[in-house]
């Protein structure tokens, strides 16, 4: 047996393999031993870190946690693995140095190990690696450090930790030494009292702050926070102060930086007398000296003014407030100029054609400033208020908003929902602003607005939000917004971002409660009907149909309504495309779920059995998974028929299916309908269950719309009503005033009477003295209604009314319906001396009087089918013979110095004679 055997058999030896041994007859298949042979995890752990690869050791490493964590294995993991990690770990590569300090970390937070055990084997481990040459190694172990100083007790950390720290402080140190004791000294700082800290900790602070290296001080006093917290007020004012003021003028920027960004964090703690008289003298001055210099603490001063104006709001005068003001201003403008400013802009345009990403080449330090100033803009309007915005922020927030960086812009979008919400009631005049960021161009700036232009669209609408309503005044304003918003999206069409297009056809949703009925119809919903056929992503198409859903529920007009759904139907459930029926699918989820089952039984329910004929079997399939949905839906006895069609269909699927996929759904399907009870309409009334009342409650919304819709139609035709009876009023009180104020007409002398009907003087009525005593001849005038509408009238009426004159008037008497004259006006059939017309069919026999339907029939001609009116195509109006009462045409008693001429115009039936008979007549004589 040569030497590798006999060292392998000995390290197997010592695994104490818990496995029978008598089948290992040779060393050759003790060689051939591998982690697939049935070992335990902790046996499986040792082997692989003695013997494995690099990956299989970091994988035993990262599974550390899980077998401490199990109580069997735990002394014996302890006992066996953890110290081979720790030996491995001397000679480990970097992603096995990261994996274990990671790993060390977890076992304290998950309290998987007692402290005193933790303290003994891993805490060592940590602070020995911590001094690691490889700078990402001793990183990664000074972080998991300060981790567990957070976890461990205060006397632990002064015993393990303080004395190793203040060691690594020392000036003959390395510089990484020295950074890792500021980092500690700043995390150990508040675990300590006040006398400890300053016994043992504030020397060290004070030689670091004055070391020799600038990212020694920089670092330290980064720390002062912490130590200053520790220590309380008094020992800060002495101790921690002169080394802060003294930093914030060191030479170098990065520790004036530092300086800065501490004093920001230890504002709270100060008193007001420190503030008046070193933190603000101090921040003025600073600040003077970066705008001078303009150098790389300037866009820090941008970044943290904010903080700054805020921390010291309490403590600046008048003066003070307005000095901050304008200096936040001139932040805004650094590095612009009007020829740069145009330069820049157009140059991006153009960049912004290519990528989503414009640059510019502008100084960054200017850049990054400018944007620093746009991020803390919420922050500074805060510090102005409400009542100063307008003359203060005003002009340099719009100013942010059409800055020649996209970064900028996109800063101020993603911020302009918090200006709206501060702004209150006078947030109309950013309204121009939100226009200009809707507009742009760059795929960030939209994002940053679009993804909280809900919130902005609340601020807008403010109170009215609430109670669902908007005055046209607010609707009126928000005229151009909409357009804007609804504009933006060819914008973010053009880029493959889905996620900002699926943000924004459901912010579209929210339209409903800032938009009239009319533009919601008109603008919103072709640009989502529109999104639905053409988006590609999936997403995108079902916040589309969710917000289409939506909108189609608000709208107030049932015809509206019903055209969209119809559309739905028409454009996806039938659409050629199988894609297209797939979505439509999806919008009957949705209608399940935003609309009652009334309304889905009504429009949606036969319409999407109908699926199951579908040619795609992927079509078939998504259909199997609505079908237990839609039986959740039945009411019997009222939805029987729909019950019995999704019966029908269930069966048609079982029977004449052949894909294997949908075989295997509808089977699926049939066992959950199976187990779902068919309500019954009188058990649902007693017990109702939340289900229950929502839908109840989503119908009674529908059914509130219908209501409100009736109610303004019949206010619509009330008005109109109305209007007409004003204009009507108006006209007769205007005839009425210009007749008393002397008519060119003139009236009847004294002594006649007016011989019209009901008023009305005929035109063929003359009161002259050369028409006295002449017998008046009527005259036709041309009908209005055409000849076949007057022929058809003629034979509807031949049969009724007409049979008694045909029976007693001659064939040739008679006169062609179409020349009677059928709109004119009575003729004048009395002369001067008859007292009083005859009415037709008065009965009377002496012509003397004039009974109550004679006056009623007497009068002005009326319409056809109108009350009082007699046969069609006769001439209305005409008293009737006391002989021939019934006859068409026939007159009624007249005087007896008109009844000769009236008679020998007549013929023989007394008809009057048409115009033709009449030139036969003359002819003949």
């Amino acid at each position: 047996m040569d030497k590798t055997t006999t060292s392998l058999a000995d390290d197997l030896q010592d695994l104490q393999l818990d496995r029978p041994t008598e089948g290992l007859k040779s060393t050759e298949e003790l060689e051939k031993l591998t982690v697939d042979e049935q070992l335990s995890d902790i046996e499986r752990a040792v082997y692989l870190l003695s013997s494995g690869q690099e990956v299989q050791r970091i994988s035993v490493i990262h599974n550390l946690p899980d077998l401490l964590r199990d109580t069997e294995s735990h002394d014996e993991c302890m006992r066996r693995v953890v110290p081979k990690v720790r030996e491995v770990l001397y000679v480990a590569q970097t992603e096995m140095q990261l994996a274990a300090s990671s790993a060390f970390l977890q076992i304290l937070q998950k309290n998987l190990v007692p402290i005193q055990n933790y303290t003994q084997t891993f805490l060592q481990t940590i602070l020995n690696s911590v001094d690691a040459r490889d700078p990402d190694v001793a990183s990664a172990w000074l972080e998991t450090l300060l981790d567990v100083i957070d976890l461990l007790p205060k006397d632990i950390i002064k015993k393990e930790i303080l004395n190793i720290a203040i060691a690594k402080g020392q000036l003959s140190q390395a510089v990484h030494s020295r950074l890792s004791c500021c980092k500690i000294l700043g995390k150990i700082a508040t675990k300590f009292e006040p006398f400890v800290i300053k016994k043992e900790i504030l020397p060290v602070v004070q030689s670091l702050c004055q070391d020799v290296d600038y990212e020694v001080r920089g670092c330290m006093c980064r720390q002062l926070d912490s130590v200053a917290r520790g220590l309380g007020l008094e020992p800060t004012k002495s101790a921690i102060l002169p080394e802060l003021v003294e930093l914030t003028n060191d030479e170098e920027g990065f520790v004036r930086t530092a300086g800065l960004e501490t004093v920001v964090s230890i504002l709270s703690l100060l008193d007001e007398d420190t503030c008046n008289n070193t933190i603000i003298p101090l921040v003025c001055k600073f600040c003077q000296q970066a705008m001078q210099n303009e150098d790389s603490t300037l866009p820090v001063v941008a970044k943290q003014l904010g903080r700054l104006a805020h921390g010291l709001q309490a403590h600046l005068t008048d003066e003070q407030k307005q000095w901050f003001v304008d200096y936040y201003r001139k932040l805004c403008r650094v590095g612009l100029s009007s020829e740069r400013a145009k330069n820049t802009k157009e140059a991006e345009s153009e960049q912004s054609k290519v990528t989503d990403m414009p640059q510019s080449d502008e100084d960054d330090q200017c850049l990054e400033c400018r944007k620093n100033a746009a991020f803390n803009f919420p922050a500074m309007f805060v510090f102005v208020g409400p009542k100063h915005f307008k003359v203060d922020l005003l002009g340099i927030f719009s100013s942010l908003c059409k800055d020649p960086n996209s970064q900028v812009r996109k800063t101020v979008a993603s911020g302009f929902h918090e200006v709206t919400k501060l702004l209150g009631s006078q947030v109309h005049i950013l309204q121009h602003d939100l226009i200009n960021l809707l507009k742009d161009d760059c795929i960030d700036v939209l994002r940053g607005i679009l993804t909280n232009i809900v919130d902005i669209l609340d601020s807008f609408l403010g109170s009215s939000s609430s109670n669902h309503t908007l005055s046209e005044a607010k609707m009126n304003s928000l005229g151009e917004v909409i357009p804007a918003i609804l504009a933006s999206d060819e914008v973010v069409s053009s880029f493959n971002n889905w996620r900002l297009q699926e943000e924004l056809m459901t912010s579209l949703a929210s339209l409903t409660r800032c938009c009239s009925n009319e533009v919601l119809y008109t603008k919103v919903i072709p640009v989502l009907f529109n999104k639905l056929k053409t988006a590609r992503a999936i997403p995108v198409r079902h916040a589309c149909a969710r917000s289409s859903l939506i909108i189609i529920r608000t709208l107030k007009k049932l015809e509206q309504r019903e055209e969209l759904v119809n559309r739905l139907v028409t454009e996806f459930c039938h659409g050629r495309s199988c894609h297209q029926r797939s979505l439509f699918i999806d919008i009957c989820k949705f209608v399940i779920e935003l609309y009652s089952k009334t309304f889905f039984k009504k429009y949606f329910y036969e319409v999407v059995l109908e699926l199951h004929k579908d040619p795609v079997p992927n079509i078939r399939l998504r259909l199997c998974s609505l079908l237990p949905p839609l039986k959740r839906l039945i009411k019997l006895p009222t939805d029987r028929n729909l019950l019995q069609q999704l019966d029908l269909c269930v069966r048609k699927l079982l029977v004449a299916e052949k894909d294997k996929d949908v075989q295997n759904a509808i089977k699926v399907a049939v066992e959950e309908l199976d187990k779902i009870h068919v309500q019954m309409e009188s058990l649902s009334r007693r017990m109702l269950f939340e289900q229950d009342l929502v839908d109840q409650k989503k119908e009674d919304e529908e059914k509130l719309l219908i209501e409100l819709e009736e109610k303004d139609q019949k206010k619509e035709e009330e008005a109109a009503e109305k209007k007409k009876g004003e204009k009507r009023n108006s006209v007769t009180s205007a005839a009425t005033k210009k007749g008393d104020n002397g008519s060119k007409i003139p009236g009847p002398r004294k002594g006649s009477k007016n011989l019209a009907v009901s008023g009305t003087t005929s035109p063929n009525t003359s009161t002259t003295k050369e028409n006295i005593g002449k017998p008046d001849s009527p005259k036709p005038i041309r009908s209005k209604i055409p000849a076949a509408k007057v022929k058809t009238l003629s034979n509807n009426d031949s049969g009724k009314k007409d049979a008694t004159v045909s029976k007693s008037m001659p064939n040739k008497a008679l006169p062609r319906l179409s020349r009677l004259p059928l709109y004119s006006s009575q003729p004048n059939l009395h002369s001067s001396q008859s007292k009083s017309p005859v009415g037709r069919g008065s009965g009377s026999k002496t012509g003397s009087g004039t009974s109550k339907g004679a006056t009623a029939r007497s009068g002005a001609l009326q319409a056809p089918g109108s009350a009082g009116t007699s046969s069609r195509g006769s001439t209305t109006g005409l008293a009737s013979s006391p002989n021939n009462s019934g006859r068409r045409g026939s007159f009624g008693n007249m005087a007896s110095s008109e009844s000769a001429s009236v008679k020998s115009s007549k013929g023989s039936n007394g008809a009057v004679p048409s115009t033709k008979e009449k030139i036969n007549r003359k002819k003949s004589k």
